[in-house]
């Protein structure tokens, strides 16, 4: 019986390109692993009305892990044009089957490395190496959304005097998102910041929020921080609001090591931060909670350019590093990542992003090389 049990959900367009860049590496590192493949994506959403079947989540939850690839997402009315015409009039609303995935498994940290590798030429900088915390199941991400206004959610916040402005505006006229912040998450997505500072020895934890403006959320996580930095002296909190947190970033990347933010905010962050380091090709993450973890790189499913493996794969590589850290697997996870610096070190084999002409499964095989060394 193989010591790991790994879902491997490839999901839509070059999704399935980069998995198989993984699998190909993964069976490189020999590791004792039994890989189970899960449905998920665009196809089941036009075919079953749910990109996330419950099939899938069953899945899920005898395996000790997810690697998952790319998954395509279109606005709602376009979504349903795309239905089997049996299920368009079934009532049936799409919902991001990652976004579902955190949630329903509750995968509160989102940790996303943003690390300039030597050689790469599409650096912005050579000396960035940050990493940001994201809280993942909350805030405007949270799902809580109507439109047209029901008039209870009117009548219930008309109780502010703010809402006295949208007294005469149509409930049809009318669409609310609602950031909702718990102090328990708050809590855990800062704590996951601060742990890993104190583990690697980072000098700082910056939050970036706005609470001059949204004083009410954003003023959460900023007492929450506050309150928990007493507890690591030896790490300093910096706070910065999100706006100007993006002209730092361009500005001066290299001050920064250890980021937190809340869902959205965080992941405006974690894009802009990804294009310092090469772009989203070399963007991976981790999706963690209490039991389970999900990796994934994260790019989107690229429709164009599905199946004819040309991206780059070193974003699902990295994030099979990551994975392979959660597993208590690091010498591999070091060596596979040594193994990918030297290949962008090199730069003999690589995609058309980096100015090359090689495969997908050509990069993959490279890095296999230099594994193998």
């Amino acid at each position: 019986m193989a010591k790991y049990r790994i879902a491997c959900l490839p999901g839509d367009g070059i999704g399935k390109d980069v998995m198989d860049a993984a699998m190909l590496v993964l069976e490189a590192v020999n590791l004792d692993a039994e890989y189970i493949n899960g449905d998920v994506g665009w196809e089941f959403w036009k075919q079953e009305g749910n990109p996330l079947p419950d099939r899938t989540i069953e899945l899920l939850k005898s395996t000790d892990c997810c690697l998952f690839g790319a998954i395509t997402s279109k606005p709602k009315e376009e979504a349903v044009k795309e239905l089997s015409p049996l299920l368009r009039d079934k009532g049936l609303i799409y919902y991001s089957p990652i976004v579902r995935l955190r949630q329903t498994l509750k995968l509160r940290t989102n940790m996303r490395p943003c690390k300039a590798y030597p050689g790469n030429p599409l650096n912005y900088r050579d000396d960035v190496d940050l990493i940001i915390f994201r809280e993942n199941t909350e805030g405007l991400y949270s799902g809580v959304e109507f439109h047209p206004l029901p008039v209870e959610v009117k009548d219930a916040l008309l109780m502010h005097p703010k809402m006295k402005s949208f007294l005469d505006v149509d409930l049809n006229d009318m669409a609310l998102s609602c950031r909702i912040f718990t102090r328990q998450a708050c809590q855990s997505i800062l704590r996951a910041a601060f742990e890993y500072a104190k583990k690697y020895k980072k000098p700082s934890v910056t939050v970036v929020e706005k609470p001059n403006v949204i004083r009410e959320t954003s003023g959460l996580m900023i007492r929450e921080a506050r309150e928990l930095a007493k507890e690591y002296p030896e790490i300093e909190l910096w706070e910065a609001n999100v706006d100007a947190m993006c002209m730092w970033l361009l500005k001066n990347p290299q001050n920064y090591s250890v980021l937190a933010a809340s869902n959205m905010f965080g992941d405006i962050i974690s894009d802009l931060s990804a294009q310092l380091v090469g772009g989203l090709g070399f963007a991976c993450s981790a999706n963690i909670g209490d039991g389970y973890a999900l990796f994934e790189p994260t790019h989107g499913s690229a429709p164009k350019y599905a199946g004819q493996y040309k991206v780059n794969p070193i974003a699902m590589l990295l994030s099979v590093k990551l994975m392979l850290e959660y597993i208590g697997e690091g010498k591999v996870a070091s060596r596979l990542e040594n193994s990918i610096a030297s290949v962008l070190r090199e730069g003999k084999v690589k995609t058309y992003d980096l100015g090359g002409k090689n495969t997908t499964l050509e990069v993959a095989e490279e890095v296999i090389r230099k594994v193998k060394d």
